[in-house]
């Protein structure tokens, strides 16, 4: 499992990563990697670079990772496909599949699916996560576009990162909105209280979330989100920021009342430029069973 070690600095020292080291009993080059992922903290702030000084009663934070799974293996599950060719796969998750393998998770993720289903995917994202380009939550369903060369890869990451590739979700949130449409521009980073959740902070990374009323209920609002970055659980720390956290959401605040196994977030719009072709490309998912269940009984 994943651990959490926090430390106070008894002495003045000219490096962070000698003292860390020492303390812990690791290689540097291994707290490198651990700032270079942001997982170093000095005084609930990350820490930048490996040659910063401490000082004495400093209190370190350090998140060592659980173990590193080498390679994921081919699976026969099922998985909803909604489109294919040469270069990418458009998949539908269902909600509780989980996209990659992970500690807790090694097996019966989608891409192991993928990789039973597909015997070319793309490389970029290593042995553990090939052909994913972006991903979802374990329990938020929707579509994902997958990669099966590098081009592809290459050229959907670069449509994510300037903003091109639309990615648009559909969620049943706690309360009733003011207003129509609006946006939420609020840094995420960890949170400093519990460091395995998100959490809208000063030092945290540029995250921006336009949101837009679908259907009013008397304690609930149906809401069209569009996410303008992809950081970890964008829509559901914003939407506990703004006191609408996503139903169904436990990690985040949010209710539920209708005994759901996760949020009701589903993506259900995407749309990118084809990589070989540059064609536009929008494809749709309709909300799973469990969720417009929900909204019938709202609307009797």
């Amino acid at each position: 499992m994943a651990e959490t070690v926090e430390l106070l600095c008894e002495k003045n020292y000219n490096r962070a990563d000698v003292y860390i080291a020492e303390q812990l009993a690791l290689t540097r080059s291994f707290v490198k990697q651990l700032v270079d992922r942001g997982d170093v903290y000095v005084n609930d702030v990350p820490l930048k670079k490996c040659g910063a000084s401490l000082s004495n009663g400093d209190a370190v934070t350090v998140e060592i990772p659980d173990p590193v799974i080498i390679s994921a293996e081919p699976q026969d599950l099922p998985i909803d496909i909604v489109y294919e060719d040469d270069d990418l796969i458009v998949v539908n998750k269902a909600q509780g599949m989980v996209t990659h393998p992970a500690v807790g998770s090694p097996s019966g993720t989608l891409v192991n699916a993928l990789m039973y289903h597909s015997e070319r995917l793309s490389s970029i994202n290593g042995a553990i996560r090939p052909g994913i380009v972006h991903r979802l939550d374990k329990d938020t369903s929707g579509l994902l576009v997958i990669a099966k060369n590098d081009n592809a890869h290459r050229s959907l990451q670069k449509q994510i990162a300037e903003k091109t590739a639309i990615r648009q979700y559909i969620a049943l949130v706690d309360g009733n909105f003011k207003n129509d449409s609006g946006e939420i521009e609020k840094p995420i980073g960890r949170n400093p209280k519990d460091r395995k959740l998100m959490a809208v902070v000063d030092n945290g990374r540029y995250a921006k979330t336009l949101y837009r009323v679908l259907e009013r209920f008397n304690q609930y609002t149906l809401l069209e989100f569009t996410l303008k970055t992809g950081r970890t659980h964008q829509i559901r720390v914003h939407s506990k920021y703004i006191n609408h956290p996503v139903v169904g959401d436990k990690t985040y605040g949010g209710s539920d009342r209708f005994g759901l196994n996760g949020q009701l977030l589903h993506a259900y719009k995407l749309s990118f430029d084809h990589p070989t072709t540059g064609e536009r490309m929008e494809f749709t998912a309709e909300l799973p069973d469990y969720f417009e269940n929900v909204l019938n009984k709202l609307r009797k």
